[in-house]
């Protein structure tokens, strides 16, 4: 009788953190450093990680009433995602998490916006007007 082994299913997340805002204006490094730590003890390959903006929260979140958003895309196991998850519940610098798994066919454009890559104005073939047509519907 043979194993089946069956190969882990790896997908493309846009993470999005709201991250005390405080502890953020404190010390710049440490809370992105400690997210983007337990995004790669998880096996995880990021990506973009980067801050999206500050704001008022619309209630406050573990005592707090302003949120700094970040956001990261990153590569991961999808069996990974739930120790990710917990792994940043735990974190007191992180109020609030939502992951998103990326459709295949946009990974690419998403990560080229994120990374801020402009893409190339697709080419428009121009289709020349039949002229003498024209001129003969507007003579009669």
């Amino acid at each position: 009788m043979g194993v089946l082994i069956l190969a882990e299913k790896q997908g493309v997340y846009e993470g999005l953190f709201i991250l005390d805002a405080n502890r953020l204006a404190r010390d710049r490094d440490s809370i992105p450093r400690e997210l983007n730590g337990l995004i790669e003890a998880a096996g995880g390959k990021i990506e973009v990680s980067r801050q999206w903006e500050e704001r008022r929260l619309a209630y406050p979140i573990k005592g707090q009433r302003k949120g700094a958003y970040w956001i990261t895309y990153f590569y991961l196991s999808t069996a990974k995602l739930a120790e990710l998850t917990r792994g940043c519940e735990l974190q007191e610098g992180i109020l609030r998490q939502l992951f998103v798994r990326l459709p295949d066919s946009l990974v690419e454009p998403i990560l080229n916006h994120a990374k801020g890559i402009a893409d190339a104005e697709p080419e428009v073939e121009e289709i020349e007007a039949p002229t003498a047509a024209v001129e003969e519907v507007a003579a009669s």
